[in-house]
């Protein structure tokens, strides 16, 4: 059985995963330019590396109030296809490899969205896995 490989993170005391495949690196918050007439969970644009990369506030996309800045608030770079977006999360905490054995779809009577994929049960935590392709979609539209 192969294992997956997540990087996990915080929004508020919930944790959630996404694929290590699909992201490309974890950055601290730096200076977004804001972009006019966007949508409000679009936050702007970041000069990263050379690459104008959208930045998304992750919490305001999933209906779970806005990201407070902190020193722990980090920007999670992921690329889908073509498309690379940063997200912008609470805190993030590891890479962790999850055996398909400890996921479990998430039922859609508790969870009333499409981004969520399955639940992790990891070590006590429960870790809610988001589908990247999902939220960029919607993200792009």
């Amino acid at each position: 059985m192969e294992m997956l490989k997540i990087v996990a993170f915080k929004i508020g005391e919930e944790e959630y995963g996404l694929d290590l495949n699909q992201v490309q690196s974890i950055e601290r918050i730096q200076h977004i330019t804001r972009v006019p007439n966007a949508p409000e969970f679009v936050k702007g644009v970041i000069n990263l590396r050379g690459n104008v990369t959208p930045i998304i506030d992750l919490p305001s996309k999933l209906n779970l109030g806005e990201a407070q800045y902190t020193d722990s608030t980090r920007v999670i770079i992921t690329r889908f296809e073509e498309m690379e977006l940063g997200w912008i999360v609470d805190e993030t905490n590891d890479v962790i490899d999850i055996s398909p054995d400890i996921i479990e779809p998430a039922s859609s009577n508790v969870f009333d969205s499409e981004y969520f994929s399955e639940i992790a049960k990891y070590d006590g935590r429960l870790i809610s896995l988001l589908k990247l392709e999902e939220l960029m979609k919607t993200s792009s539209n």
